[in-house]
């Protein structure tokens, strides 16, 4: 199994980035995906998640209203639209997987991506 993030890199604050990222090795149709970041010097902490149905989703409080998690299950990909960046919200991204439903616990996953790193400038 192999998940592997994209769409990373600089940008200003208010600005928007879309996170990829692509499994392989399997199919994930049965699988909850989701999103963790990891700030210098702090845990790392949930971000989103979706499961195997669209009406699954779910967000941290502070990404709410921001953030969109969405799937392609033919792709086996999984993407972050961030919108309304904030400066606080610069950290390495990573992608898990997990089988069935979503989870904010990142010890409840199963596999990870490299992770992608994510940078707002104020």
């Amino acid at each position: 199994v192999q998940l592997v993030e994209s769409g990373g890199g600089l940008v200003q604050a208010g600005g928007s980035l879309r996170l990829s990222c692509a499994a392989s090795g399997r199919t994930f149709s049965d699988y909850a995906m989701g999103w963790f970041r990891q700030a210098p010097g702090k845990e790392r902490e949930f971000v989103a998640a979706m499961g195997r149905s669209s009406t699954n989703r779910d967000y941290a409080d502070s990404v709410k209203g921001r953030f969109i998690i969405s799937r392609d299950y033919a792709k086996n990909t999984v993407y972050l639209q961030m919108n309304s960046l904030k400066p606080e919200d610069t950290a390495v991204y990573y992608c898990a997987v997990r089988p069935w439903r979503t989870s904010s616990f990142d010890h409840e996953y199963d596999y990870w991506g490299q992770g992608t790193q994510v940078t707002v400038s104020s």
